[in-house]
């Protein structure tokens, strides 16, 4: 979908909120043309709740963004296939620890393709990447930025100028998390590789068997796929600290510049918590596509600003729900209309451009998809059927961009069930606007307008034209 930039006036910037700047700057590529995203995927030792897939999503926009704009796009996701969890569980279910991450490498994935979200360029999983992580730890310890000690390699966080710059905090109020090891010279450094214990899974390195640290595999796998420097680093705001952090300094004492531009989406929330397996408040994402059509969860997730939060809830829920079947419906009459799919406009419009451009202001673009939508029904109820396509094919473009276009092949068979649950709704609604109808012939009033209101009360909305009563979702 990738498109010249050139088909907008001036020169096209696009502005992304940098963490590491804490404000939004203009977004200057490395390399002309190209966009390098790597994105801290799944730590794999549970099924992904809608949390974890939010930030799947907003960065699922952000490259299709990118690659609209007419750049080329390399997007890595990593996979955290081993960690002191996945561990933990495998001893509780008495289960090899691969295979915990195998089916829950798999749900993450089926969740990501069940909400639209497009493959990654490449999907490196942590296990295969002992080797670079070894080297990076060599060239740290040779540089004087680590140290092993007990068979564990730590990093020596006072070796290194501007640690904790990402996440603004003291080094002397510093309060790294407690990692079960020995030998550090400070309490504050963090570990690297860990020494094998019994049981666990563990693999050859200079400093005896062992396994890395939980953050030492970003660093090395980011180099391994897109070199010393790179323009976009991601991931939720929980990883700001200490993982990012640590990231950096791994990177930056080996000799990287790593990441141009830091981009941090919020977290979903219950109950004002940030969502959770261990509080409990966690909603499965295998669970939600068989209460909710995946598109539904796709735009209710994807559709607030990526730096905000959201409050889960199952009201706002059916707000997207209603909100979402309004396009589909404008989408639907006007394709019946025109007889045959009505291909997306080679141009979104400029205002919804302006809106992703500035920082990727999915509600304000998201607020003129649904103007659009409007002015397309005024079309249909004034029979300008030129005028209405037109509107449905910039609505496609638009929504083609957020992956959420009703047509698109990824959504076609839910859309088939879509038509077939619309077609036994409007069956019912049928039954009820003829007896509406009935009551308007014998000049009853006040029938008529009861059934309307009550229809009204249901999120429908009555129009009443040439060709008879039509009806469509409103807001509830």
């Amino acid at each position: 979908m990738a498109l010249s930039v050139a088909y907008y006036p001036g020169v096209v910037t696009i502005r992304l909120y940098d963490t590491s700047a804490r404000q939004i700057r203009d977004f200057a590529p490395l390399t002309p043309g190209c966009v390098s995203i790597y994105l801290c995927g799944a730590t794999v030792q549970a099924a992904p709740h809608i949390g974890h897939i939010r930030s799947g999503l907003n960065f699922d926009i952000m490259r299709r963004w990118f690659a609209y704009r007419g750049y080329d796009v390399t997007f890595i996701r990593n996979v955290t296939d081993i960690d002191d969890k996945i561990i933990k569980k495998a001893a509780d279910q008495n289960r090899p620890w691969w295979s915990i991450g195998y089916d829950n490498e798999r749900a993450f994935n089926d969740a990501y393709d069940a909400l639209g979200c497009l493959p990654p360029t490449y999907e490196p999983r942590a296990t295969g990447h002992i080797t670079e992580m070894v080297e990076m730890m060599r060239g740290l310890i040779e540089r004087g930025h680590a140290y092993e000690a007990d068979g564990n390699v730590y990093f020596d966080v006072r070796s290194l100028p501007g640690y904790l710059s990402l996440s603004n905090q003291d080094l002397d109020d510093l309060r790294q998390p407690d990692e079960g090891a020995s030998g550090k010279r400070d309490p504050r450094d963090f570990a690297m590789w860990k020494a094998a214990k019994p049981g666990e899974p563990s693999w050859e390195a200079p400093w005896g068997r062992g396994r890395p640290g939980w953050h030492l595999e970003c660093s090395a796998m980011a180099h391994k796929y897109l070199g010393e420097e790179f323009d976009v680093h991601g991931g939720g705001i929980d990883l700001i600290f200490p993982h990012h952090e640590n990231e950096i300094a791994q990177a930056k004492g080996f000799g990287d510049a790593f990441a141009r531009y830091w981009v941090h989406n919020a977290w979903v929330t219950m109950s004002g918590e940030k969502m959770s397996k261990s509080l409990g408040n966690s909603v499965l994402v295998s669970e939600m596509v068989k209460q909710w059509r995946p598109v539904v969860l796709r735009y209710y997730l994807g559709t607030p600003h990526y730096r905000s939060t959201i409050e889960y809830s199952e009201e706002s829920l059916r707000e997207a729900e209603s909100a979402y079947a309004r396009i589909e419906g404008f989408v639907q009459r006007v394709t019946e209309l025109a007889g045959q799919a009505v291909e997306p406009a080679a141009e979104v419009p400029l205002a919804f451009a302006e809106a992703m451009d500035d920082d990727l202001g999915v509600p304000q673009a998201l607020a003129i998809v649904h103007t659009t939508v409007r002015q397309g029904n005024s079309a249909l109820a004034d029979d300008d059927k030129d005028a209405a396509v037109a509107r449905l094919a910039e609505v496609r473009a638009m929504l083609g961009v957020l992956g959420l276009d009703p047509l698109a092949p990824h959504w076609a068979g839910e859309q088939e069930q879509g038509e077939d649950l619309r077609h036994v709704v409007d069956s019912l609604v049928r039954l009820v606007l003829d007896q509406r109808e009935a009551a308007r012939a014998r000049k009853d009033w006040s029938t008529a307008d009861a059934i309307r209101d009550q229809l009204g009360q249901s999120g429908l909305v009555i129009e009443d034209g040439p060709q008879g009563p039509r009806w469509s979702l409103g807001s509830r």
